[in-house]
């Protein structure tokens, strides 16, 4: 006996799944992309960035220490 197949030819249903999954991998990778836009790039628009920090504390003194007695 030899080995036959039963194969009818056409596509009967097989890869036909691998296109949606290439659909939905693309999907997300765009969607990462604009949200990498945003993130490295600052976004829409420009934003000030000049920061000016003044900080004005009060001095303080620590109190004096007080002398040993010397030792007889």
């Amino acid at each position: 006996m030899s080995d036959q197949s039963n194969n009818t030819g056409g596509n009967n249903g097989g890869g036909g799944g691998n296109a949606g999954l290439a659909f939905i991998v693309g999907g997300v990778v765009v969607v990462l992309a604009i949200i990498a836009y945003f993130v490295f790039a600052g976004g829409m628009g420009t934003q000030d960035k000049n920061v000016d920090v003044d900080v004005n504390l009060p001095e303080v003194s620590a109190p004096d220490v007080p002398t040993p007695a010397p030792a007889e």
